[in-house]
């Protein structure tokens, strides 16, 4: 059911107030701003907006600005069900101006999450709380998102929150994990710290393509109007595109590059034929595993002339965007985290392969740095994870940095910053 629907067939007690303007999105100061002092006295709407602010349109979607609200597990879900805490986490983004708002990597079946504590869309009793989640979402014209994960052999661990050392990583029985149903492209243990994995025989696999499948098909019903499949950060499609982690002997594994992708591939295809065409399909991937060959690890990991392969096969299967990430299927990466560290990611893959949009990741944290990521091309768009958390305002607040200025919720109208003059901000 969409917002319209819903507001027509719903009592008053459903309604939401929907923004006219969508916040975020620039527009010309009324005589009120300036007399209240929104805005500078000679402030001119550019004639050119920042392309940050610029819309984007993807299929049949266009989303009002480039910034993106990225995958962030909450762990906060009871058999896999969201909840009020999920409504008011996703919908503050969207109040706040974010263009797009994506749902942490939730599991395609129970034993596909990371915790006990992570949302699921593996039956059809999750569709009604996902779909008050997208409702709001759609109120405040923004696009609704969700990510569908299985964690493979970083499956069933405790809440993060709840970890006091390493060793208590591991989710046993008691608290609600699921040691004995742990699965990966092959028996090999991410770490000490994690559970060792059964390898899946071929029935198993194609179960899991089913899961994906019917996961997608619950996105859509549950409003969702871009759907991303989670490739990345040694969860179990990572495990199977890597090296290092796959060591299968089948069509699903082995040096092959073709065979590692082959899930990830079957995925995609099986879920483009569910979902309508004009939906966006997206693939976060790590591009790059931070793992050099060494005699402990002969192979090394997929670098992103691997991954740059991958995607023109995605590309030619239907995926619009690849949300350009890096590391997490190895003890031994090597990473030095600095402001857009994993931007050249995006930027390698998008002059590659024009074919395939990208979204920039990776210590995006202010107005300035978001724009000139879009406007020199190294990007379409910024996906931000850690900034939201510290500043949900933050693509209200990226517009001060660009000097721009922008629709507010009408509800926080009165709650903007004063103004002096285009430099000092009170």
């Amino acid at each position: 059911m969409t917002y319209s629907e819903q507001t027509k067939e719903t009592s008053p007690a459903s309604y939401i107030e929907k923004q006219v303007i969508p916040a975020g999105t620039v527009i010309d100061p009324t005589p009120v701003d300036y007399s209240l002092k929104f805005v500078d006295p000679d402030y001119k709407t550019p004639t050119k907006v920042p392309k940050l602010y610029q819309p984007l349109k993807i299929r049949n979607v266009t989303i009002k600005n480039r910034i993106w609200v990225s995958p962030m597990c909450m762990y906060s879900a009871k058999d896999g069900f969201a909840n009020d805490f999920h409504l008011v986490h996703l919908g503050q983004f969207a109040l706040h101006g974010a263009g797009l708002v994506m749902m942490e990597a939730t599991g395609v079946s129970p034993n596909g999450r990371i915790t006990p504590g992570c949302t699921g869309i593996w039956k059809d009793e999750h569709i009604p709380q996902l779909q008050k989640i997208t409702n709001f979402i759609h109120s405040q014209e923004s696009v609704a998102a969700i990510q569908i994960a299985h964690a493979g052999r970083k499956a069933s661990t405790n809440q993060p929150w709840t970890i006091t050392s390493p060793d208590k990583n591991k989710a046993d029985t008691d608290k609600g994990g699921w040691p004995e149903d742990i699965v990966a492209p092959s028996a090999i243990s991410y770490d000490k710290n994690h559970w060792t994995p059964k390898e899946l025989t071929i029935q198993q696999i194609q179960d899991i393509k089913n899961d994906f499948i019917n996961a997608a098909k619950r996105a859509d019903q549950a409003g969702f109007d871009v759907i991303e499949i989670h490739g990345a950060h040694g969860y179990l499609i990572s495990e199977f595109l890597s090296p290092v982690s796959n060591f299968r002997t089948d069509q699903y594994g082995g040096k092959s590059l073709e065979n590692r992708a082959r899930l990830l591939v079957e995925i995609v295809q099986g879920i483009r034929k569910v979902i309508p065409q004009t939906k966006p399909l997206f693939v976060r991937l790590s591009c790059t595993e931070w793992v050099e060959s060494t005699n402990e690890v002969p192979t090394g990991g997929n670098t992103i002339k691997d991954t740059i392969e991958i995607s023109k096969i995605l590309a030619q299967e239907g995926v619009d965007l690849i949300d350009c990430s890096s590391g997490g299927n190895h003890p031994n990466q090597k990473i030095s985290p600095g402001p857009g560290y994993q931007v050249f990611l995006s930027d390698e893959l998008r002059q590659a392969n024009p074919q395939v949009l990208t979204g920039a990741v990776g210590i995006i944290v202010n107005g300035k740095q978001a724009n000139q990521i879009v406007e020199e091309g190294k990007a379409d768009a910024v996906f931000i994870g850690r900034q939201f958390l510290r500043d949900p305002t933050f693509a209200l607040n990226a517009a001060e940095d660009l000097d721009l200025f922008v629709k507010w919720p009408s509800q926080y109208t009165f709650g903007r910053k004063k103004r002096t003059s285009k430099t000092v901000k009170l």
